[in-house]
């Protein structure tokens, strides 16, 4: 699944002498990407305007470091349509800007009670590059940091200007540990006294190519690996975070809705989830077709019998279509010529009537007969005598119909018994 990370360019700052406020997102803005089909590799990166970014199936934007700051805070127990005015009070005195100009955003599940970091940075600097790239057709799925307070801690060194004699660069940190994420500059050596031996130790460093040897130097000796800025990039997909929360959470509808979550199940940590359903549908598909397999073979061995029954018993019968119709059809006969009478016959359904007939009930004033079904007068029953008539017959296996002063005598049938045709 391709993944295309924009890098937002850093929030504009007011220069000392004063300058104009930070204009918003153009369309001419330019943003730096990187495009990767499966987390690892890189197949195009570059730098260029929100509409001429290649396609992807999951967007992720990251914000600069330097336009993010961290405060860990015990969250209120308050519910999450309430939680941003929450956090906006409890950290008032300790921002630098008014809290309705910012965006705060939570860790993963964190709940009302829990311990939590919480990130701020600008509000409208945030909304205006979500709406640039929405309006050129790139919908961020996710806002994700470069760093955040982890362990154990990690050092990221990078140039801050380049060494005019090339050995020694001024070099930036970007130091992430369980208590914060912070950004320093190492000039002079106030800065070095803060890592002892055993924090330089216990830490994880890296930096861009250019200050590699210098962060070596600077760090004792310790190891430094190289981390280019486009892997470091690629950090930002394993991010447990999404800054994209309360007011600015996407908001999808229909197509992009569906379309959202399909990336959503696309992504890396659903592959188990993803091949569970594929091994859950492929062992029901096998289990289907045994079963299936089975029944059929249940199917023609009753079958097979019903054919063997029926050439034991009717010999005369040389080619079997339909065994059950022609054993009825046979036995038909077969009582016809022995002059006994059958259950569609007259005397069958006149028996039937007399044996149900109520006690207290005169004689038959009018009856109609055809083929299985024999048509009484109810002229003068009381519902009552109609229900125990009805009783009666279906205590010996027959049903009774009442309609307009008519009551009629059947058989009940078996669902789908057939109709006995002329003879094979």
């Amino acid at each position: 699944m391709s993944t295309l990370v924009l890098l937002l360019p850093p929030r504009a700052r007011l220069r000392a002498q004063g300058a104009d406020a930070p204009a918003a997102a153009q369309a001419t803005t330019e943003y730096s990407y990187l495009l990767t089909p499966d987390g690892v590799s890189v197949i195009d990166q570059g730098r260029t305007t929100a509409n001429r970014l290649p396609r992807a199936e999951t967007v992720i934007a990251v914000p600069a470091e330097s336009d993010l700051s961290w405060h860990q805070v015990a969250l209120p127990k308050t519910g999450r349509a309430r939680m941003r005015a929450a956090l906006a009070g409890m950290l008032e005195e300790v921002l630098l800007e008014d809290p309705e100009q910012l965006h705060f955003a939570l860790e993963t599940d964190a709940a009302g009670g829990d311990r939590s970091w919480v990130v701020v940075m600008s509000k409208a600097w945030l909304a205006d590059h979500l709406a640039a790239l929405e309006a050129a057709h790139v919908f961020v799925d996710r806002v994700a940091p470069m760093a955040w307070p982890e362990s154990p801690p990690v050092g990221h060194f990078y140039e801050i200007e380049a060494a005019e004699d090339g050995l020694n660069p001024r070099l930036g940190l970007r130091w992430s540990h369980p208590q914060g994420v912070a950004n320093m500059g190492l000039d002079g050596t106030l800065v070095r006294k803060l890592f002892p031996d055993a924090a330089v130790q216990a830490a994880r460093w890296t930096a861009t190519p250019g200050a590699a040897d210098a962060a070596g130097r600077w760090l004792g000796g310790a190891k430094v690996s190289v981390l280019t800025p486009t892997l470091r990039s690629l950090g930002a997909l394993d991010s447990p975070w999404n800054l994209r929360q309360f007011d600015l959470a996407p908001r999808a509808r229909g197509v992009r809705a569906f379309r959202q979550a399909w990336r959503t199940y696309m992504r890396r940590a659903w592959r188990p989830v993803r091949l569970g359903l594929l091994g859950l549908a492929a062992v029901h598909l096998i289990g289907l077709n045994f079963w299936a397999l089975h029944q059929r073979k249940g199917i023609e061995s009753r079958k097979a019998a019903a054919e063997q029954v029926l050439r034991s018993t009717h010999p005369q019968v040389r080619a079997v279509l339909d065994a059950r119709v022609q054993m009825e059809r046979e036995t038909d006969l077969l009582r016809i010529a022995a002059g006994r009478p059958g259950e569609d016959d007259l005397e069958s359904l006149l028996g039937a009537a007399a044996t149900a007939w109520p006690v207290d009930m005169g004689p038959l004033e009018s009856l109609r007969f055809e083929p299985g079904r024999l048509t009484l007068s109810a002229g003068g029953w009381r519902n009552d005598q109609v229900d125990a008539f009805r009783s009666a017959l279906r205590s010996e296996g027959w049903q009774l119909e009442v309609s307009e002063n008519r009551m009629t005598v059947s058989r009940v049938r078996r669902e789908g018994a057939a109709t006995a045709g002329g003879r094979s």
